[in-house]
C-alpha cells in the first residue's frame, strides 16, 4: 500500500554475536542538512479519515504530500481500504511508512496499558502473531520498507537480563519482517531511552530500530526527550513530531498538546537531529482534542520553520 522512495532495502543475516546498528535515515558525511520539508508528513490516523478520499482530502488541506498510513485497518476493511495505496500514488501522496497495532491494548490507564500493551501479553500473543505475519505481508505488497509498532513496556533491567519471552517474540516478529526485505521501528516512550538501547543490543537485529516520539517521553514520564534522541540516535529510522506536558501526579499521564505549546524542546530536538545528520522521515502526530486539521497545518508550519533557518519563541 505505500509508495517508498527508497525501494526496498535488503537485509543481511547477521551471526548473534555481532552488533550491527541500523543505519538507515542517517546521512552520510556531507549528504546534506538534516530533515527536508519533503520529509514532513502526518499520520493518518491523525486525521480520522473514513474512507481513502477523505484521507487524501485532509493530507492535501493540512499542507503534505506525505504519509505514515495505519495498516490495521487495511488489513480488517479491504472493502473499503484496499485501494488506497493505489490512490494516494494517484493524488500524488507518498507512503512513507505503516504502523501496526497490537489487540487488546486498553490505554486507559498507564497500568492498563503496562498490562495489556503490545506483544507483552500471553494472551494476546496469538492473535497479535497471526495479525503480525499478515503485516508483513501486507505491507510487502504495498511496497512499504519500514512498519512502526508499540512493542509493549520493556523491562527495566540490565541487558542480559530482560525478559525473554519478550525479546523473543519480537525477535520472531522482526525476522518474519526481514524475510519480506522490511524493518521495524519500535515506538518510544513506555520505558527510558537506556532502557530501550539494551533492548535493543540484546535483540541485535539489523532490521530493527526506533521510530522516536520526543512527546512519548514526556506523556510517560521516562525522561529528557532530547537527552534520549541521542542515546538512541544510532537506531534512528523516523520521527514523530508530537508535543506534550509533564504529568503533576506520578503514575498518571502527561497531556498531548499543539505542537510549541509543550515541554519538548524543539530548538535542541532539531539540532540533534543535524547532529546525528538524521535525512529520514518526520511524521506529525496528533491524538488528542478537537480540531485535529488545525493543530497539524500548525505543526507542519513550525518544523517548516526550522528547515528555513528559522527559531521559534
Amino acid at each position: 500500500m505505500i509508495l517508498h522512495t527508497h525501494g526496498a532495502v535488503p537485509i543481511e543475516r547477521h551471526a548473534p554475536s555481532e552488533t550491527v546498528l541500523p543505519q538507515e535515515g542517517i546521512l552520510e558525511s556531507g549528504s546534506g542538512p538534516a530533515g527536508k520539508p519533503e520529509r514532513v508528513g502526518v499520520c493518518s490516523w491523525s486525521l480520522q479519515p473514513a474512507n481513502p478520499a477523505e484521507l487524501i482530502a485532509r493530507v492535501r488541506r493540512v499542507g503534505l504530500k506525505s504519509l505514515q498510513c495505519a495498516l490495521d485497518p487495511v488489513r480488517l476493511d479491504p472493502v473499503v481500504w484496499g485501494d488506497v495505496a493505489e490512490r494516494c500514488a494517484e493524488a500524488g501522496i507518498r507512503l512513507a511508512s505503516g504502523m501496526l497495532g497490537a489487540v487488546g491494548e486498553d490505554y486507559s490507564s498507564l497500568e492498563a496499558i503496562r498490562r495489556t500493551g503490545g506483544l507483552v501479553p500471553d494472551a494476546t500473543w496469538p492473535e497479535n502473531w497471526q495479525n503480525f505475519q499478515a503485516g508483513a505481508a501486507l505491507a510487502k505488497r504495498m511496497g512499504l520498507t519500514l512498519v512502526t509498532f508499540h512493542a509493549g513496556f520493556l523491562p527495566h533491567q540490565s541487558a542480559g537480563t530482560a525478559d525473554d519471552r519478550l525479546t523473543g517474540r519480537v525477535r520472531q516478529v522482526a525476522e518474519v519482517f526481514a524475510d519480506h526485505g522490511l524493518a521495524l521501528a519500535l515506538e518510544t516512550g513506555q520505558e527510558t531511552a537506556e532502557t530501550l538501547r539494551e533492548f535493543l543490543a540484546q535483540l541485535d537485529r539489523p532490521n530493527v530500530g526506533v521510530n522516536f516520539d520526543p512527546a512519548n517521553m514526556i506523556l510517560y514520564d521516562q525522561g529528557d526527550p532530547v537527552a534520549a534522541l541521542k542515546v538512541l540516535g544510532p537506531w534512528l529510522r523516523q520521527c514523530h513530531i508530537k508535543d506534550a506536558r509533564r504529568t503533576r501526579q506520578p503514575g498518571t499521564w502527561g497531556e498531548e498538546v499543539p505542537v510549541g505549546t509543550g515541554e519538548v524542546d524543539w530548538a535542541g530536538f532539531f539540532q540533534t537531529l543535524e547532529a546525528l545528520r538524521f535525512n529520514g522521515d518526520l511524521m506529525i502526530e496528533r491524538e488528542a482534542g478537537n480540531q485535529r486539521e488545525t493543530d497539524i497545518e500548525s505543526a507542519r508550519r513550525w518544523v517548516e520553520g526550522y528547515f528555513k533557518g528559522g527559531a521559534h519563541d
